[in-house]
C-alpha cells in the first residue's frame, strides 16, 4: 500500500489491509490534522481492502468530523462500492458519484454535485 498527496487530497494505491493499516492510519490522521476543508481520498488505484482497511477509512472519517472536516471518497472501484452499499456505509461516508465538474448524479445533495446523499 502506498499513499501520496497532501492534506487536501490523497491517492491510495495497492491493498489497504491488516498489514498496511497502521501506516495508512498514521498518514490519514496526519493529513486530517494538518489541513482544513474536505480531505479527498482518491481510490482509483486501490486494489482491495479488508475489514481492517475499511476500519481505517471509518476512523479517518470520524477524526475528520471531530476536526470540522469531511472525508470524501473519490473514484471508488465498483467492487468496493458494492461493499459500502452492502454494509450501508455509503449512507455515512461522502462518496463522489461523478468526476468534479460533471453534472450531478441522481441522488446527489443539492449544492454538493457528485456526492451520494445521506438519508
Amino acid at each position: 500500500m502506498h499513499i501520496r498527496g497532501d492534506h487536501a487530497e490523497l491517492v491510495v494505491e495497492g491493498r489497504l489491509d491488516v498489514r498496511s493499516a497502521a501506516d495508512a492510519r498514521t498518514v490519514l490522521h496526519a493529513a486530517v490534522d494538518s489541513g482544513d476543508g474536505d480531505l479527498v481520498l482518491d481510490l482509483a488505484e486501490l486494489d482491495s481492502w479488508d475489514a481492517t482497511g475499511l476500519g481505517v477509512i471509518m476512523g479517518a472519517h470520524r477524526r475528520a468530523g471531530r476536526c470540522g472536516r469531511r472525508l470524501v471518497l473519490r473514484k471508488v472501484p465498483p467492487q468496493m462500492r458494492r461493499l459500502l452499499v452492502a454494509t450501508r456505509l455509503h449512507r455515512i461516508l461522502a462518496i463522489e458519484t461523478a468526476a468534479p465538474g460533471a453534472s450531478p448524479a441522481a441522488g446527489s445533495r443539492p449544492g454538493q454535485p457528485g456526492i451520494l446523499a445521506k438519508p
